[in-house]
C-alpha cells in the first residue's frame, strides 16, 4: 500500500497493481469511455473500482457513479473531496470528507526517465538544474519523472478549487528527499484565490518502478489534525523550503 505511507490517516484510500475483471461501471460511466480502446476501459474501470472502495471506508456502503467533470475531473457525491489516478501497472484512487480535507490530489507515474523534450515543457530553469543535480547524488529515483508527478498532484489541488487552469510552469517545485517532501509555489502571475494558499506541500514515495506523489490541503479549522501537514525539515542549498500548508 503505497500511497498508504504518504496520505493523512483520514484520507481512504485503495490501491492496485492489477486491472478488475469485476470492475463494473455504472451506465453513465460506460457513456464516459464509449468507443475507448480496451486499455483505457480497463483503467477507467479499475480507477472506478478503486474510488468505490475508497468511498466504502468512509461509509458510503451503497455504490455509486463517479462521473467526469470539466477537465476530466471526477465528481465525486456531496461533501467528498478525491482524485484517482492510474499509470502502467497501477490503479488508485483517494477520498476525504469535505469538512476535514479541501482538497487531495494523487497521482502515479512509472519510475522511467522523462524525455528531455518533455522535460523542457514542464521544468523551470531551477527546476532541471535540481533534478540533474539529485539524479547525479540519488539515480535510483527518476527526479524529473518525479517533479512532472508532483505537479500533477498540484493540478488536482488546484483546478476543483479554483476553476482555473494552471500550467505545468506556473509553480515551482523543490524536494526534500531526507523526508520524502515537497513543496510547490505558485508563481506570482498566478491569480489570488481566496482561501488557497500560494505554498502546497506534499509528500511522495518511491518503490521499484512506482512514484506516487499525493497533496492533501486540510478543510479552514481542520490543519491541526494528526497528519495534515507535512513537517519542515532541513533542506539542501537550491531547494524550495518545505512550509506549512497554511491559508493566507
Amino acid at each position: 500500500m503505497l500511497l498508504r505511507e504518504i496520505l493523512p490517516e483520514h484520507v481512504a484510500s485503495w490501491e492496485t497493481a492489477e486491472d478488475r475483471p469485476d470492475a463494473a461501471l455504472f451506465p453513465e460511466e460506460e457513456l464516459l469511455v464509449q468507443g475507448a480502446v480496451e486499455t483505457r476501459r480497463r483503467e477507467f474501470s479499475t480507477g472506478r473500482y478503486c474510488a468505490r472502495k475508497a468511498l466504502e471506508q468512509l461509509g458510503h456502503s451503497e455504490p455509486q457513479p463517479v462521473l467526469r467533470g470539466a477537465r476530466g475531473t471526477a465528481l465525486w457525491p456531496p461533501a467528498v473531496r478525491g482524485s484517482i489516478t492510474h499509470c502502467s501497472g497501477y490503479r488508485a484512487a483517494a477520498v476525504a470528507r469535505m469538512c476535514e480535507v479541501a482538497a487531495v490530489g494523487i497521482d502515479a507515474e512509472p519510475n522511467v526517465p522523462l524525455s528531455p523534450e518533455v522535460l523542457r515543457m514542464v521544468a523551470l530553469p531551477p527546476e532541471r538544474e535540481l533534478t540533474c543535480r539529485l539524479l547525479a547524488e540519488a539515480s535510483a529515483v527518476r527526479w524529473d519523472k518525479l517533479l512532472f508527478s508532483a505537479k500533477e498532484s498540484v493540478y488536482k489541488v488546484w483546478y476543483p478549487l479554483t476553476g482555473l487552469p494552471l500550467n505545468f510552469t506556473d509553480a515551482q517545485l523543490g524536494f526534500d528527499p531526507e523526508s520524502g517532501t515537497f513543496a510547490a509555489r505558485l508563481l506570482p502571475h498566478v491569480p489570488r484565490v481566496p482561501g488557497v494558499p500560494r505554498e502546497l506541500t506534499g509528500r511522495w514515495a518511491v518503490r521499484g518502478d512506482l512514484i506516487v506523489t499525493a497533496i492533501t490541503l486540510p478543510a479552514p479549522g481542520a490543519a491541526g489534525r494528526p497528519g495534515a501537514r507535512a513537517t519542515a525539515s532541513p533542506r539542501r542549498p537550491g531547494e524550495l523550503p518545505v512550509a506549512e500548508v497554511r491559508t493566507p
